[in-house]
């Protein structure tokens, strides 16, 4: 049972956010946090072909492969698939409530079955020849009571050979809320996630939900082992990961500022684009660099109206760098 150390700080899974570009942008600022895709379906890389959906690029590392779905076989299959392409981890989805998923029974809904996830996280492990296999989930769903359903959802987690969960710390509403509501409705139950760590001390248990600063992060990391940021990572990136290298695993930080960060991506950028790609799909993530700074939304439209036009190039970021370094002179 091996342990991903990188999992000290991650960012979370995001559909249609947390895609290579977005990853590439993210390692510019650090090094040592775990990173993730977005949610993949088993499904589709085991009967659907989609073997695409698991390109990532070797600067990339650490990346963990999030796999969604409710087949034993299906999922060990998609595991060793991952495992092959060089992830540094697989988890598997017991978190997302989104109707889509629930159709599939797979996220959320799968902890109204632990014996079958159980059964999914043993064929995973059997599959990835020793790299980790972790689990994300909520601390409950609908009208269970967390306080039974989560204990003994880990207890199996562990009997399957897991020593690693995240855990979201809200429970997911499947009927009666809308997915992005459940992001923020339920309310954040940290003291909870906190007592299961004490309960499950060989577990390492990381904290997801809500946690909008490195502070913050910081402050759950005297209680449990790891801490997944989510949306803030893509909104504000650098507050959380520009100094994240040193303040939470003691390591030098790779880049010393936010115009930095930009000019890092101009390589990426420029494959990019020698491949085909237009420059938005890469820039729509470097869209919050600069939150909360002087040029924001000077960097924000310029980025945003200049990478739509055809032809857009690395001089659409630098003219668009411009008008921060005006703003802030």
């Amino acid at each position: 049972m091996q342990i991903n150390q990188h999992a000290r700080l991650s960012t979370a899974p995001m559909m249609d956010w947390t895609d290579r570009h977005c990853r590439a942008f993210h390692r510019v600022l650090t090094r040592r946090t775990l990173l993730y895709t977005e949610m993949v379906t088993a499904a589709a890389l085991v009967r659907g072909g989609a073997e695409h959906l698991l390109d990532f690029d070797a600067s990339e590392d650490p990346v963990a492969l999030q796999l969604g779905g409710s087949d034993p076989a299906e999922l060990g299959r998609a595991t060793a698939m991952g495992v092959a392409r060089g992830y540094a981890e697989v988890n598997l989805n017991v978190g997302c409530p989104s109707d889509r998923v629930q159709s599939g029974c797979f996220g959320a809904v799968l902890m109204e079955r632990p014996d079958l996830v159980e059964r999914c996280l043993s064929a995973m492990t059997a599959a990835a020849g020793g790299v980790p296999v972790t689990m994300k989930c909520r601390i409950g769903v609908d009208d269970q009571d967390p306080e039974v359903v989560l204990p003994d959802l880990l207890a199996r987690m562990a009997d399957a050979g897991i020593g690693q969960v995240t855990v979201h710390a809200r429970k997911a509403w499947l009927q009666g809320l809308s997915p992005k509501e459940n992001r923020d409705i339920p309310p954040l139950d940290y003291d909870l996630v906190h007592a299961i760590k004490r309960q499950f001390p060989g577990l390492s248990i990381a904290i997801n939900g809500g946690i909008a600063s490195l502070d913050a992060a910081l402050e759950h990391l005297s209680h449990v082992d790891g801490v997944m940021i989510g949306r803030v990572a893509y909104h504000d990136p650098a507050a959380v990961l520009l100094r994240a290298d040193s303040r939470v695993f003691g390591a030098d930080d790779p880049c010393p500022d936010r115009e930095a960060a930009a000019l890092r991506m101009v390589p990426h950028i420029e494959r990019h684009l020698a491949a085909g790609g237009k420059l938005g799909q890469v820039t729509r993530h470097m869209l919050g660099l600069f939150a909360g700074m002087p040029g924001a939304r000077a960097w924000r439209r310029s980025l945003s109206e200049g990478a739509s036009r055809p032809g857009a190039g690395i001089d659409t970021l630098l003219d668009a760098l411009s008008h921060v370094r005006q703003v802030a002179a």
